[in-house]
């Protein structure tokens, strides 16, 4: 039999799960508040995988991917370890923000500090009691506010192992995206940990074509893994290869108005080709939106009051000859 896996004060036993509230800080009131971690440990020797979501206090999404992913989970028959943290923004979530009280963005924190600032401490936590102890990772997000994002995997596709897990997970395109400093996924290579980001879907909402993505996704890198068995656990198989995408950025508003959109996600669009079109409040045709390269539609606006500047719809160029990651205008964006 396996030894305990222990986290924070807590061991738990080999073929069982336990939920962990790990202590992270306390509120005006005296109330504490912790971060919880669903412990999945298998009876049979196997990698240690951690499922994040929720490091953005307004993307849903994992939430409830993690939920169901646990749910098909029994930890008398899976091979390995899972570490789940359902939200891992726990005031960001109760407060319904994406930033942290103090605004800070609790993805630019990492690998933070036992003695920094609330989003350092948060950091801290995570990196010692789930990213440490892992192998692998998976971090669920969304788009930002008022944008929406097709299912993607972000990830060092230069890499061969992290690419294989791109390739299980099957969703509809696959992103080189470089590591930023201070986030959870460049503190975890840090550390040795291959990671996948998964975005999907809009924030503030259960959008159940972004959550079915997810949940699939990360049931076909467990098995790729070895940690479940197909005939167990119901694991679709990847119907088309991801499309790989090097290089991406945003069609901007040339100028303020109303935007109304043609296009959808995962649509294939040329340049030139007509995206949507700008009105003023009277009616009048300002703009219209165009496409400015060949390639498939990964994210996009939502609101349909824009300014001169903003970010409208973001493509992908299906390019596997350019390696040369995102461009400078994708980058300054809703990157994780």
């Amino acid at each position: 039999m396996r030894p305990s896996f222990p986290i924070g004060t807590v061991k738990v036993r080999s073929g069982s799960r336990r939920e962990v509230s790990l202590p992270i800080s306390r509120l005006v009131t005296g109330a504490e508040v912790s971060l919880p971690v669903h412990v999945l440990h298998g009876r049979e020797d196997g990698p240690t995988v951690w499922l994040s979501a929720a490091i953005h206090g307004d993307e849903v999404v994992g939430i409830e991917v993690v939920r169901r992913v646990m749910a098909v989970l029994d930890p008398k028959t899976i091979r390995g370890t899972v570490l789940a943290v359902p939200i891992v923004n726990v005031l960001g979530v109760m407060s319904g923000d994406r930033y942290l009280p103090d605004r800070r963005d609790l993805n630019r924190s990492f690998p933070g500090s036992a003695r920094g600032s609330l989003a350092g401490r948060i950091a801290h936590l995570m990196m010692k009691e789930v990213i440490g102890p892992s192998d692998v990772g998976i971090d669920l997000h969304t788009g930002a506010d008022r944008r929406t994002n097709l299912p993607q995997i972000r990830c060092d596709l230069e890499d061969p192992q992290t690419r294989a897990l791109a390739e299980a997970f099957g969703a509809p395109v696959m992103y080189h995206a470089k590591l930023r400093d201070g986030s959870l996924r460049y503190a975890a290579r840090e550390r040795g940990a291959r990671v996948l980001l998964y975005e999907g879907g809009e924030a503030w909402r259960f959008d159940e074509w972004a959550i079915e993505a997810g949940v699939v996704g990360v049931l076909r890198v467990l098995a790729l893994l070895g940690m479940i068995d197909t005939d167990e656990v119901d694991v679709e198989p990847v119907g088309t290869p991801s499309e790989v995408c090097w290089r991406s950025g945003w069609v901007r508003a040339r100028r303020t108005g109303i935007v109304h959109m043609d296009v959808a996600l995962g649509q294939r669009v040329s340049e030139g080709e007509k995206l949507g079109e700008l009105f003023n409040s009277f009616g009048k045709r300002l703009a219209i939106v165009k496409a400015d390269r060949d390639g498939v539609v990964i994210g996009r606006a939502e609101a349909p009051l824009v300014n001169r500047g903003d970010a409208l719809v973001h493509i992908g160029e299906i390019d596997s000859t350019d390696r040369s990651g995102l461009d400078e205008d994708a980058r300054d964006t809703d990157t994780p």
